[in-house]
């Protein structure tokens, strides 16, 4: 058994906290909100963000962020990208000795152009840090507490940190990978989010399965291009966090990101959308992050600038769709030749 901190009790946290609980880690969820810390011990429940769960017994929480902090040597950060840098610098005062991170969320950083892990490691000193180590891959929190088989990748520049995160996590419905491609699994991390968002708008508009084909291939296409021009390995975007969370990210009624694309192509406003889901739409923030990831680095990514366009531009979703398939004619696998 283990001592795990997890931080952010949204629904992937309070998802991977339950797998950690139901293989018998010892393991602490920290919430910023005294009244949901209460809840989750009291009624065992997360009724905001899983309503229909019951949580384990042996799974506590705290709204103490001390006491998350110091109760593990394994940190798992489970909060929206843009509170990274700004949990992580609240964590200093708290770290005394060096720790494991796990992050799980899924972004880049607009302007800086910062990977999370590149965040983390920024804001952490090597002091503090043992290694970092990256949790992602096809899986919904709606259905991990189900206790549906599910697959991810932990990704670190260091296996033996790696393998160790692989062991608290993989039991018989949570199937656990390795791997030490960071960028690529960060990469497609975060760029599954964008096509996610242009996969809602296409089926808002009611194009159907031809056109979602379409552009979930073409998007792999996309994500690939810039992870490699960024020295990712080309097979880590055919893999789980690659290929495997682009399918189900653009193909699920559980995506945020793909139901925020949806009301976007039924004709809604980005601030009516973010104001109705509620929760963070990450794939909004990514996609001006690729957008001048994508310019900085001289990739071309027409599917990310249609997106950019509407989401920035005020330009209308039928219009952007038109201008994509009007674009000059090409070679389909001249995308692969650097592959």
């Amino acid at each position: 058994m283990e001592k795990v901190t997890v931080l952010g009790a949204g629904s992937w946290g309070t998802a991977l906290a339950m797998v950690l609980a139901n293989n018998d880690h010892d393991c602490l969820l920290w919430s910023h909100r005294d009244e949901q810390a209460a809840e989750i011990n009291t009624k065992h429940t997360n009724k905001k963000y899983l309503p229909d769960t019951t949580l384990p017994a042996n799974l506590k929480a705290t709204s103490d962020f001390q006491k998350a902090i110091q109760y593990s040597n394994v940190i798992v950060i489970a909060v929206p990208t843009k509170a990274i840098r700004e949990v992580c610098q609240n964590m200093l005062p708290f770290l005394d000795e060096k720790k494991l991170f796990v992050h799980v969320s899924k972004g880049i950083e607009p302007d800086s152009l910062k990977r999370i892990s590149e965040m983390i490691e920024e804001e952490l000193s090597s002091t503090v840090t043992e290694a970092i180590v990256v949790l992602s891959g096809p899986s919904h929190a709606e259905e991990v507490v189900l206790k549906h088989p599910t697959t991810i990748t932990v990704a670190s520049e260091n296996m033996n940190a790696a393998e160790k995160i692989q062991d608290l996590f993989m039991n018989k419905y949570f199937r656990v990978y390795t791997n030490d491609d960071v960028i690529g699994v960060e990469i497609g991390a975060a760029l599954k989010n964008v096509i996610a968002l242009a996969a809602g708008i296409v089926d808002g508009l009611g194009y159907g399965d031809n056109a979602k084909a379409a552009l979930i291939t073409r998007g792999l296409a996309e994500i690939s291009r810039l992870g490699i021009s960024l020295g990712a390995k080309a097979h880590t975007f055919f893999g789980l966090t690659g290929m495997g969370d682009l399918i189900v990210t653009c193909t699920s009624v559980h995506s945020r990101n793909w139901r925020a694309g949806n009301m976007l192509g039924k004709g809604a406003t980005l601030e009516t959308v973010l104001e109705e889901m509620g929760m963070v739409v990450e794939g909004v923030r990514t996609t001006k992050a690729a957008y001048q990831l994508a310019s900085k680095q001289q990739v071309d990514m027409p599917i990310t600038e249609a997106l950019y366009s509407v989401l920035f531009e005020q330009v209308n979703p039928k219009e952007a769709v038109d201008i994509l398939m009007h674009r000059t004619k090409k070679h389909e696998l001249e995308d692969y030749k650097t592959f």
